[in-house]
């Protein structure tokens, strides 16, 4: 008895939803799509989220899509074992709590300009084509808000000096 009333609640609720308006239809279909667009976009190589980031020299601006490493773990792995990175590509590193920096190239096959970031957003210093592989430490020379790191050369390449506007 009760299985037949299921069966008899189920067919009805079907029966109502192939009654519904074909606007409630539409929207249902749209949602997942919504849905999936609003998601965060992820780097297919690490998984991190990437943001866009902007570098600003007066009228100039260099516009990178970049990997956002915002845990310590994701912070301690940057981008150890990779052997690509796109030209317009980096990994962002944000400070929870401003503080002086220091990066190695420990695990890392690519040479890296790892740029630093002060207080009011604008580069302090950059470490330009550090060496694969290397224990030495690549210091800020002061107190940094974010690490930005690119491919080698890129930071001259396209002219990034100290003093340009960095914002994410």
């Amino acid at each position: 008895m009760v299985k037949n009333w299921l069966v008899a609640g189920m067919a009805g609720i079907a029966a109502l939803a192939a009654c519904s308006s074909p606007e409630g239809a539409t929207a249902r279909a749209q949602a997942p799509a919504a849905a999936a667009s609003a998601a965060k976009a992820r780097h297919p190589v690490s998984g991190l989220e990437v943001i866009d980031l902007v570098v600003e020299r007066g009228a100039k601006k260099l516009a990178f899509k970049v990997e956002l490493a915002a845990s310590p773990e994701t912070q301690a792995r940057g981008l150890m074992f990779r052997t690509e990175l796109g030209d317009f590509e980096g990994m962002l590193f944000p400070s929870p709590v401003p503080q002086p920096r220091s990066f190695w190239m420990k695990n890392t096959p690519l040479s890296l300009d790892i740029i630093f970031i002060g207080m009011d957003g604008r580069v302090q210093n950059i470490a330009a084509n550090t060496t694969p592989y290397s224990l030495d430490s690549v210091k800020s020379d002061g107190v940094a808000s974010a690490v930005l790191e690119l491919r080698a050369g890129r930071a001259a390449a396209l002219g990034i000096v100290p003093g340009d506007k960095v914002t994410y």
